[in-house]
């Protein structure tokens, strides 16, 4: 599996994110700008000791991303899509895509995949979960899809 960052703001969030792909052996993409430098200790803390074991590939735009992969199947989690995590089926090799904590993906990318946009439900009286949160939601739904391999 793949996970992808656009823009993350938030140092601890991405540290707690690349433990979670340490841990299932999912692949981190990150699209800059980075509102923190992966050097920054509270990235570092988050991570623990887990960062020498996470694939972290960097990239200066979606555009970038997408075309390197465009023969893949990438899916998009923002609070305005009408389908459940839960109603795709994944692939062992997709790529999750989430946006900013504060601003979410933007709008000419989910225009572009509507159809690939999936939700985590909630209450509408609250605005989102945390980041990292729903990485591992969504994330561990594909794993199970795929019949959590290679892993124990």
């Amino acid at each position: 599996m793949n996970i992808v960052l656009y823009q993350p703001e938030i140092p601890p969030n991405t540290g707690n994110i690349a433990r979670t792909c340490a841990c299932t052996g999912a692949s981190l993409h990150l699209i800059r700008p980075l509102g923190f430098s992966t050097d920054e200790k509270a990235v570092r803390r988050a991570g623990l000791d887990y960062w020498d074991k996470v694939d972290v590939n960097y990239y200066d735009s979606f555009r970038e991303l997408e075309e390197k992969y465009s023969d893949h199947n990438f899916y998009f989690a923002t609070k305005f899509a009408s389908k459940f995590y839960t109603e795709i089926e994944y692939k062992s090799d997709d790529f999750l895509v989430f946006g900013q904590e504060t601003a979410g993906l933007p709008e000419e990318i989910t225009e572009r995949y509507k159809e690939n946009c999936i939700r985590i439900p909630m209450l509408k009286e609250v605005r989102a979960l945390n980041l990292a949160n729903s990485v591992s939601i969504i994330l561990y739904e594909a794993l199970r899809q795929n019949g959590f391999d290679n892993l124990v």
